[in-house]
């Protein structure tokens, strides 16, 4: 069965699948970034008064135009993950960590469990 994105895409669960892991992680984690700063202007533009009626119209339109682009990009990171799992790696999404940062961690050598 193929996936079928709600949003347009630049590039198909095929093509991703077909992306070295490295791009892939890169990608996710900076789809993760964009949407961070999304979320913060969205609460930002959510907070501002509503004293002006031109005002209220273009809040409303960019608080709109950036929930489609927040589906969008969400959308985006579940085809990546979706390419990486097709390659056996998979990614807790329950950890919420760039991909980028996993595996990359620095490991104090007076901690942790030695077998």
């Amino acid at each position: 069965m193929e996936y079928k994105p709600k949003f347009g895409q630049p590039f198909t669960l095929q093509e991703a699948s077909a992306l070295d892991v490295g791009i892939i992680s890169e990608e996710i984690a900076r789809l993760q970034n964009s949407l961070k700063h999304l979320r913060e202007t969205q609460i930002i533009l959510s907070s501002h008064p509503k004293d002006s009626d031109a005002i209220d119209d273009e809040i409303l339109l960019a608080l709109e135009e950036n929930k489609v682009v927040i589906g969008s990009q969400e959308e985006r990171i579940s085809i990546l993950r979706m390419a990486l799992a097709k390659r056996g790696i998979l990614v807790g999404s329950h950890y919420d960590l760039p991909i980028q940062d996993i595996g990359k961690q620095e490991v104090n050598p007076g901690q942790g469990v030695y077998l």
